[in-house]
């Protein structure tokens, strides 16, 4: 078979896939102490491999395709911290390619196994810092290719059209009391669903602002901040290295476009903890924790929107099921060796979303003329 015959072959494959996928579900979220303002998770944890990457992995591969990155056999490396890699050894698969993921040693072993049970190898290094380093000479080794996610997510996603989670979820709020939300919450990850979620309102034309939730370990709040004060893409840093796995990064990465951005908060971990212990109590399902920061980043906005007058909706991303996180963030020793006080996280964040409340003061960016 010619090159050009298993390219195609391949993306046939991955098409035939996605048709018989159903869309993900958009999900209402009661929040008592803010009436007029309608609040929606978009559950991004229903796709095949329960993972919200599920979308990217697929943009990516299909990317490296139409590009001529992969051919019949290639060992395909990722860097990640279990999300991207649990649906990219999906479609590697699914082509019959190879696929090594470089993570953390810290990543949860539920996310391992879920790597290995779609055939895929797990490598781990110490740090996060060293992922991306690892996975080029992991790559230059077998001879195969670097998906790089945290250069490519925003450029591979068709950010117009074509099913991205920003039509999605427009299309699914079509008939809801306040169709074009006020605001989208989501986190910077990698950057791609910020940057589809910001273009896609912008080519629309609708009023709708994305806000991104950064957890406390992470260099994308800073970095934000610094570009809103003029300062071209710097190497801002963080450590230790993000507790809320899936989301924040030791520094910024070239896929998170800050200008497609019209806020950002920096988002305590015990107040995630808490904020996807309160999701999980509504819902009667376990979360992730990087619900949870997305979850604060709601709760600010609608506290703004409120003390403004404003009514409207709010849709933010159910990112992960919890089952991945058993051993950490369900596990009240895994808790208190963290340090952290949950009873009075567990109290602050209730007390905001039951009863309108004050959340404790958070470090807040936002760009000139948003409102």
């Amino acid at each position: 078979m010619s090159q050009r015959d298993w390219v195609a072959q391949a993306i046939r494959k991955i098409e035939a896939d996605f048709n018989r996928s159903a869309d993900t579900h958009l999900i209402p979220l009661a929040l008592p102490g803010f009436p007029g303002i309608d609040v929606y998770l978009k559950d991004e944890s229903s796709h095949p491999t329960g993972s919200l990457k599920h979308r990217l992995a697929r943009s990516l591969f299909l990317y490296a395709l139409a590009n001529g990155w992969l051919h019949a056999g290639s060992t395909v490396v990722e860097a990640s911290s279990g999300s991207t890699a649990v649906s990219e050894a999906y479609f590697a698969r699914l082509l019959g390619l190879p696929f090594v993921a470089v993570m953390p040693a810290s990543t949860s072993p539920e996310k391992i196994a879920a790597i290995e049970f779609h055939g895929g190898r797990c490598h781990l290094v110490p740090s996060a810092c060293g992922i991306a380093a690892e996975s080029v000479r992991l790559a230059r080794e077998t001879g195969g290719h670097f998906m790089d996610q945290f250069t490519y997510a925003e450029r591979a996603t068709d950010w117009r059209a074509n099913n991205n989670i920003a039509e999605s979820i427009f299309k699914q709020m079509e008939k809801e009391a306040h169709p074009v939300p006020a605001w989208i919450v989501c986190s910077a990850g990698t950057g791609g669903t910020s940057a589809t979620i910001g273009r896609y309102a912008r080519y629309r034309g609708f009023d709708t602002g994305v806000l991104c939730a950064d957890p406390e370990h992470s260099a994308f709040f800073d970095h934000y901040a610094r570009s809103l004060a003029g300062a071209a893409h710097d190497d801002a840093r963080a450590a230790p290295p993000s507790r809320i796995e899936g989301i924040g990064r030791p520094h910024a990465e070239p896929s998170f476009i800050p200008g497609c951005v019209e806020a950002m908060v920096k988002v305590p971990d015990a107040l995630s903890l808490a904020a996807m212990r309160y999701v999980n109590a509504r819902l009667g399902r376990r979360v992730g924790g990087s619900t949870g920061t997305n979850v604060i980043g709601v709760l600010q906005v609608a506290e703004a929107m409120r003390d403004a007058g404003q009514t409207g909706s709010i849709v933010t991303i159910l990112c992960d099921g919890g089952e991945r996180y058993a051993h950490s963030y369900y596990n009240a020793d895994w808790l208190q060796a963290q340090g952290f006080d949950m009873a009075a996280a567990d109290a602050a964040v209730c007390a905001t979303a039951e009863t309108g409340a004050a959340l404790p003061s958070l470090r807040l960016a936002r760009r000139a003329g948003t409102d």
